[in-house]
């Protein structure tokens, strides 16, 4: 079932830029390894901001990428917000905390794992 899903979010996303909306997909956690954290953005056209903003969490440290739940929950929101395009990163790219919200300052105390790298490409930066 959980392959289903992600297969169909993939192939989506595959398929390229098909016109506005766009739902965009990204993936976070402690590290590199563990996705705890997805979320959906919807772009309703170029230039704009994202009007709706849907987050799913890991229950027990587990990996988000394995919760049949939330995936079918992504689908649906993607399939109601009529999003015409899916763009999704490949990789997970950062923390699952929010600077502001969970933290103060620039690096999360919780996950050392992201302090000092760059976030798309997982390399250090010094």
């Amino acid at each position: 079932m959980i392959e289903r899903a992600r297969k169909r979010l993939s192939k989506r996303a595959k398929k390229g830029f098909r016109g506005w909306p766009v739902a965009t997909v990204a993936l976070y956690g402690p590290d590199d390894t563990l996705a705890t954290k997805l979320t959906v953005g919807i772009v309703p056209a170029e230039d704009a901001e994202v009007t709706d903003l849907r987050r799913w969490l890991s229950k027990d440290q587990t990996d988000i990428r394995d919760d049949i739940p939330a995936a079918t929950e992504v689908l649906a929101f993607i399939t109601e917000a009529g999003a015409k395009s899916v763009v999704m990163t490949d990789r997970i790219i950062g923390c699952p905390h929010e600077e502001g919200i969970d933290y103060e300052g620039d690096t999360c105390p919780a996950c050392p794992f992201w302090a000092g790298r760059d976030r798309w490409t997982g390399k250090r930066l010094h």
